[in-house]
Parts: C-alpha cells; structure tokens; sequence
C-alpha cells in the first residue's frame, strides 16, 4: 500500500505520532496511571507519618480529632461522591459524542468542586483560624491534651487537608480548561480520552478524601 494510501486510511483521531487509535489511548492511559503511582506514593508517604503519630498518641488525638466538625466533613463527603457521578456521566456523554451534556456534566462537576472548597476554607477552616488551632499561630487550652501534640495533629490536618485542597483547586483549573477545548470543538479533545483521563485525576483526588474523612473525623476511641 502507497504511503499516500495509508495517509488516506488513517483515522482522523489519531495524532501523527501515533500508528492507530488504540496506540494512542494506550498511551493517554499509561501516561496517566504512572502519574497517578506517584501521587499514590506522595499521599501515600502522608497517611503513613499520620498513622504512625495516631498510635503513638490514640488517646490524645481522640480527643483532638472531636474539634473536627463532623457534619461539615460528611456534607463535603457527599458532594464529593456526587462530583465523582457527574465526571462519570460526562465521560459517557463525551463517548456518545454529545457535546451539550457533557458541558453540563462538566459544569456540575465544578460546583461540586467550588462547594467543597468554600465550605471547606468558610467554615472549617475560618473557625479553626478564629480559634487559634492553625500550626503558624497555634492557641490550645484544653486541659488533659499536651499543647505540642496538639499542633501536630492540627498540622497535619491542615497539611493533608490543605494539599487535598490543591489538587481540587488545580483539577477546576485542568475541567475548565478541558470545558474550552469541548465549546470550541478543538481537535484535541475529539475523541473521549482527554475527558475520560481529566475524570481518572478527579476519581482520584474524591478516592483521597474517602480516606481522609474517617482517618480525621470518625476516629474510633
């Protein structure tokens, strides 16, 4: 076969680095499950310092962890799964090439992401910078809890929490962007893979607060 033949035959998808379109999906799905290994390890290296202090001080950090409040926790919790259905919906809406659906899906996903952060940064974390409970500015008075094992564990609820917050904040960035690319029609995002990729960093980040939730707010005594 010519090479013009073959230039004929190629899918319109494929980018010119790639041989056909299972090639490149591959790809996209290598690429993104290797970065996604390290940002298990980089979490990963987190929950286990947190696990190591928790036993050491159970008893304490039992009695810090009730300064947490629970309802706000679960409240993120549920907008989080429910983000986590939206992107699954418009990866489905993306394959079924309907564009409309899949910007809605997109859109819900983003206020479910904003939701979080606001009522995260609005009334969790304001209350604990009016009381005093921040690492750079720490204030503690209960009695029967060591001051200095206190602020670590307000460290790392705010460190882990913090970094948690990042990646919410950058995957709004990485939708919005991928919501541009889908309005205009770029050829970038022609087929599905792009959203389905973006959908595997937000599964991911929703998998970390699953841990986070009940390893900070429901430890058992």
């Amino acid at each position: 076969m010519s090479a013009a033949a073959h230039g004929h035959d190629r899918d319109e998808l494929v980018f010119h680095q790639f041989e056909d379109l299972p090639q490149q999906r591959e790809s996209y799905i290598v690429g993104m499950w290797a970065f996604l290994v390290t940002e298990v390890m980089f979490f990963g290296g987190l929950f286990l310092a947190y696990m190591l202090y928790r036993m050491k001080y159970q008893p304490y950090f039992f009695e810090i962890h009730k300064e947490l409040n629970i309802g706000l926790g679960g409240l993120n919790t549920v907008v989080l799964l429910f983000s986590s259905f939206a992107m699954a919906m418009a990866v489905y809406s993306h394959q079924m090439k309907r564009k409309g659906p899949t910007l809605g899906w997109l859109t819900v996903v983003q206020i479910c992401a904003a939701a979080f952060l606001f009522i995260k940064l609005v009334f969790e974390w304001s209350h604990k910078i009016h009381v005093g409970h921040v690492p750079w500015a720490f204030q503690w008075n209960e009695p029967g809890v060591p001051p200095e094992i206190a602020k670590l564990f307000f460290s790392m609820y705010f460190g882990m929490t913090g970094l948690h917050g990042v990646h919410v904040l950058i995957g709004m960035i990485i939708i919005g962007a991928l919501q541009y690319l889908i309005w205009k029609d770029a050829y970038s995002v022609k087929d599905y893979i792009p959203t389905e990729m973006i959908g595997l960093y937000w599964h991911f980040v929703d998998i970390v607060w699953i841990f986070l939730f009940p390893l900070f707010y429901l430890m058992p005594q």
